[in-house]
């Protein structure tokens, strides 16, 4: 799902008056009729709107929960319409599930869905439904950590060394070439076979003589949520590493630096700020701040490149890091499917200048931060 752009008045006017007015405006596109969805599961509690002339879109009962339909307005809207629609739905329409009714958050099976409701309306519970609210959130990044902290300590398992020889009898350890020459002596002719009586395997090393700076810089844009979620996540493994030097600074038009949190990944997620601006350039500038030595350096930028500062600027910050040979990955999306949507343009421009830009699961960038640092 990609955020809501509507620049044809007849769309507007159709997602306002509802599906009356579709054979004068027009049917609406996949973003719009989501967002219409998500309008109808709301308003659509009016029962007597119709007859008021107030907007209709006819869908019938929607299957929307209530966390899903908080991502979805997190994803389409912009802040003031979110804020609107969480006003309305707790004052007007009395909706407390997660945000305030104790007893059904006590019930409801902890998922990363309702994990990405706690955290876009965290900022409405009360004291007590926060810390029942931090308990779930606590259980699905506990679940979401075992399996991502089995793929970074996959990927750093370490280079080969082959002049070294291994107690670890696996196979990728095995080491095929030194085995037959230390065995040739039980060639049989007569059967055309070799009998194997003491495989040898290749020992394994980390290189860490000179630690690796790994910066995480984390877009808070609401609809970034769940690679928010998964930079938390890496960022706490990686910390675990020895050689590696993890930093995850959070963004909007703001920066703050959430290193002090990096190694609870909970306490962290909970003091992400959902939603605003984005001034990329000024995040990005923060990291170069933060180089000591670029050759040892990987930038890591978790954004969708909708640049609300200044585009030039973006790109000569980034032309900088990577001119004095710090590497810059860009991620549109950091989560299990990948599915980005993000400003195809501006990610071309800092490719142009030495990015790398993609989308990948967080297993997957475990994986390319190990060949960057093992290379």
């Amino acid at each position: 799902m990609t955020p809501l752009t509507l620049p044809d008045p007849l769309q507007r006017w159709r997602l306002l008056l509802g599906e009356p007015a579709e054979p004068a405006c027009g049917g609406l596109s996949d973003a719009a009729q989501a967002a219409d969805a998500a309008l109808e599961w709301l308003y659509g509690r009016d029962g007597d709107r119709a007859e008021r002339g107030e907007r209709s879109a006819g869908l019938g009962p929607s299957a929307l929960s209530t966390p899903d339909w908080i991502n979805t307005i997190h994803t389409l809207f912009p802040k003031e319409v979110i804020e609107r629609l969480e006003r309305d739905a707790v004052e007007r329409y009395g909706i407390d599930e997660v945000v305030t009714n104790l007893e059904v958050l006590e019930r409801i099976e902890p998922s990363e869905s309702l994990l990405r409701a706690v955290l876009h309306t965290k900022h409405l519970m009360n004291p007590e439904v926060l810390a029942t609210a931090r308990r779930l959130v606590a259980e699905v990044v506990r679940r979401i950590m075992e399996k991502l902290a089995t793929e970074v300590r996959q990927a750093f398992g370490g280079s080969r060394d082959r002049r070294r020889r291994s107690r670890m009898k696996v196979a990728r350890n095995f080491d095929f070439r030194r085995t037959l020459l230390a065995n040739l002596r039980r060639w049989d002719p007569a059967r055309g076979k070799l009998y194997v009586e003491r495989p040898i395997f290749i020992s394994r090393t980390r290189r860490h003589a000179e630690p690796w700076d790994i910066v995480l810089l984390i877009d808070q844009s609401g609809s970034m949520v769940d690679s928010v979620i998964h930079s938390a996540v890496m960022a706490a493994c990686l910390w675990q590493l020895p050689g590696m030097r993890t930093r995850l600074v959070a963004f909007d038009t703001q920066v703050v630096d959430l290193t002090a949190d990096v190694s609870d990944p909970v306490e962290l997620l909970m003091k992400v700020q959902l939603g605003g601006g984005t001034d990329i350039a000024k995040a990005v500038g923060y990291a170069q701040s933060l180089v000591a030595n670029p050759a040892r350096t990987i930038v890591v930028l978790v954004s969708d490149f909708y640049e609300g500062g200044s585009p030039s600027e973006l790109v000569r910050r980034v032309k900088a890091l990577t001119g004095a040979g710090a590497k810059v990955l860009g991620l549109a999306a950091l989560d299990a499917q990948a599915e980005p949507a993000y400003d195809r343009e501006m990610a071309a421009r800092l490719v142009k200048e030495g990015a790398q830009v993609g989308a990948m699961t967080p297993g997957q960038l475990a994986g390319w931060l190990a060949e960057k640092v093992q290379a």
